[in-house]
């Protein structure tokens, strides 16, 4: 299944694509899609309403960049992890060592916008940077997981994370990455939280990204230094996570940052992305670049 929050930002509305691709109203079910809905067993409650005909359909959703919004595909993340340097070609670029174990840092919960939202970039900033990323959506309690296994059972399903960094924030300023990662609108997710089990295989998945039209990114998650449940269960060993925490798992090689010319974004670039695997597709972004 596929979820997704329609409506002006702080108004969102929760819905559901069915399997015949129209939008159905959640709002019976739940006020939002957040922990809550997602630790209350809000997935399995859904199903059940479908396929007893309970949701309404709402309006067919435009495509952007029509009036019509859609917002985060989550209300409200407890918290926002993320890992550093997971790709072996992004760490190459950079001229990093591969990890021995997983980079992880924070991103401030309120980076978290609608996938078509206008990312900002900061004041001062000459080195603000794209970085397509699967994100994990956690659906249940995660505390000392002891298998890969166990990890998968954690996992609600997966958006497209835009994972958007200022890199002379993150690397000349104290080397303390939460700053270059945590201003304003640097966190469009969506359109969807897809399912863990639409899904399928999270290390079958290619990840694209264009910068004006122009191919910028390209990659696969079966590149990843640590694998998705690897990660989930990694974490549990440090931190507790609960349901409606993100964790965006890394970015392929093609940043701006390991570019030529270090092209970084300036006001009035687009941005796109798109995640597809063997069943389909996670959806697509869409940001226009404005200043702060």
């Amino acid at each position: 299944m596929k979820f997704l929050r329609v409506g002006a930002p702080g108004f969102e509305r929760p819905a559901v694509l069915g399997p015949d691709g129209g939008v159905h109203d959640l709002s019976s079910l739940t006020g939002d899609l957040d922990g809550a809905f997602l630790a209350g067993d809000g997935i399995a409650r859904t199903r059940a309403a479908l396929a007893a005909g309970e949701l309404p359909k709402t309006p067919k959703l435009p495509k952007p960049p029509t009036p019509a919004r859609i917002g985060a595909a989550l209300a409200r993340p407890g918290k926002v992890v993320c890992i550093g340097l997971n790709y072996r070609d992004h760490a190459e670029e950079t001229g990093a060592e591969l990890p021995a174990e997983p980079i992880v840092f924070m991103k401030d919960p309120g980076t978290v916008i609608g996938p078509h939202d206008e990312v900002l970039v900061p004041r001062d900033s000459v080195k603000t940077d794209w970085e397509i990323e699967l994100a994990v959506v956690i659906g249940a309690r995660a505390r000392y997981l002891e298998s890969d296994a166990a990890a998968a059972e954690c996992i609600a399903g997966y958006a497209i994370s835009n994972d958007v960094s200022e890199r002379e924030f993150q690397l000349e300023r104290g080397g303390q990455w939460d700053k270059g990662k945590s201003c304003e609108t640097f966190n469009p997710l969506g359109p969807w939280l897809v399912t863990a089990d639409e899904v399928g295989d999270p290390q079958a998945l290619e990840l694209r990204l264009w910068v004006n039209g122009q191919s910028r990114q390209h990659g696969s998650t079966a590149n990843m230094i640590f694998g998705v449940h690897h990660l989930v269960r990694y974490l549990s060993r440090f931190m507790v996570l609960e349901p409606g925490d993100v964790i965006n798992t890394g970015t392929p090689a093609g940043v701006a940052l390991g570019l030529p010319g270090n092209p970084y974004l300036r006001a009035g670039d687009v941005v796109e992305l798109e995640i597809t695997g063997p069943n389909g597709s996670l959806g697509r972004q869409r940001q226009s670049i404005g200043q702060a």
